[in-house]
């Protein structure tokens, strides 16, 4: 998400081991070579950036196979943790602590790396915007969507976040246009959703039984729609948050999740009331530390690890892991079933990923002789 193709200056600082690029320099005007003293010149070569790694060539050891896959499940788990805690929970207290608890935990990570933090007002605006529509808004939709259908079904829709995010760059960019396999792949991916949403019989199957009355509603039909509505969401924080590359993710981190926690609470008061709700189970309360400690904060960190040890481009791998991981526990602790359009729909996106991805078509293909 956080490497830069679009950098505003007040936040185009300089290339760091997490953007992978070099971020423009907002000091163009002064790039007439000056000559002060032989040590400014000693100096000047010293500071001399190194050349960026391309991702091209970076390669998926077992240790960045083993922390994919450890992310996948922790990712995967927010949909099993969400799946219990909205027995006790409504909506936006869960999303509420979710948050607040996440954002603790990465501002003590923050406090103890000694990150220094900005203080111009314009970096925390888009801070902001990032906390509302990278985590109000989407973990919202999804955690209503899960009143309704099943934490695997989310999970699966959840997959098409790359789908938005490459449709998204392509009309808000100029750096990153779809060229014919990745719109192939993009279709293929909407063809996905439409095999599970759009055949008959879709509007009952992986239904919930999580909504606050027990009873179906009304709205059941919109729920695969908000969780399309979050990963479109997602898929736009991905393009806007770039501008954020010069600076160190796990803060960004941090921002979102204090952010969206101060959003939240006049939300999650006026609406959900939850002074007036009964005390949680302990198995609420354990989801409740799992998907904010783990599936968040956690998961924050990994992600950027990763990242920098593996490149974007395999951390899209992740993509295909998250689902399996969600089916696996709704099936095997929640007792969950999927239908097999479902199962079908997983495996159109998965092949819309994969010819997005390259790497599999690069290989069937036959080889170019020269």
């Amino acid at each position: 998400m956080l490497p830069t193709e679009i950098t505003p200056p007040r936040f185009a600082l300089e290339e760091t081991e997490y953007s992978g690029k070099s971020v423009a320099n907002c000091t163009t005007a002064h790039n007439a070579p000056t000559r002060r003293s032989g040590r400014d010149d000693k100096d000047t070569h010293k500071m001399a950036p190194q050349p960026a790694i391309k991702t091209s060539e970076m390669k998926m050891d077992t240790t960045s196979w083993l922390m994919l896959l450890i992310l996948s499940v922790l990712w995967g788990g927010s949909f099993f943790f969400t799946e219990i805690a909205l027995m006790d929970l409504p909506p936006f207290t869960l999303v509420l602590c979710r948050v607040t608890i996440a954002s603790l935990i990465l501002w003590w990570v923050v406090l103890l790396r000694h990150i220094p933090i900005p203080r111009d007002p314009k970096f925390w605006g888009a801070i902001a915007i990032m906390g509302a529509f990278n985590n109000l808004v989407p973990f919202s939709l999804i955690v209503w969507g899960q009143t309704h259908i099943t934490s695997g079904l989310a999970a699966i829709l959840n997959a098409t976040t790359p789908l938005f995010t490459i449709v998204i760059a392509h009309i808000a960019t100029d750096t990153e246009k779809l060229n014919l396999r990745k719109a192939i792949g993009v279709l293929i991916g909407f063809v996905g959703v439409v095999v599970i949403i759009g055949l008959p019989g879709s509007g009952d199957a992986g239904t919930s039984g999580n909504s606050p009355t027990d009873a179906p509603s009304s709205l059941a039909f919109l729920a695969p729609f908000a969780i399309l509505l979050a990963t479109f969401c997602y898929g736009c924080t991905g393009v806007f948050g770039k501008r954020f590359g010069g600076m160190n993710p796990i803060l960004t981190a941090a921002g979102m999740t204090s952010a969206s926690s101060l959003m939240l609470i006049p939300l999650a008061g006026f609406i959900d009331k939850p002074w007036e709700l009964p005390i949680p189970s302990t198995d609420t309360i354990f989801a409740v530390l799992g998907i904010a400690a783990l599936s968040t904060a956690l998961a924050y960190i990994l992600y950027f690890a990763i990242l920098k040890r593996a490149g974007a481009s395999n951390l899209l791998l992740v993509t295909f892991l998250i689902p399996v991981s969600a089916i696996l526990l709704g099936v095997g602790f929640l007792g969950e079933t999927l239908l097999p359009q479902h199962i079908a729909g997983m495996g159109v996106i998965g092949v819309g990923l994969a010819v997005i991805d390259g790497r599999v078509v690069a290989r069937l293909s036959p080889a170019k002789t020269t």
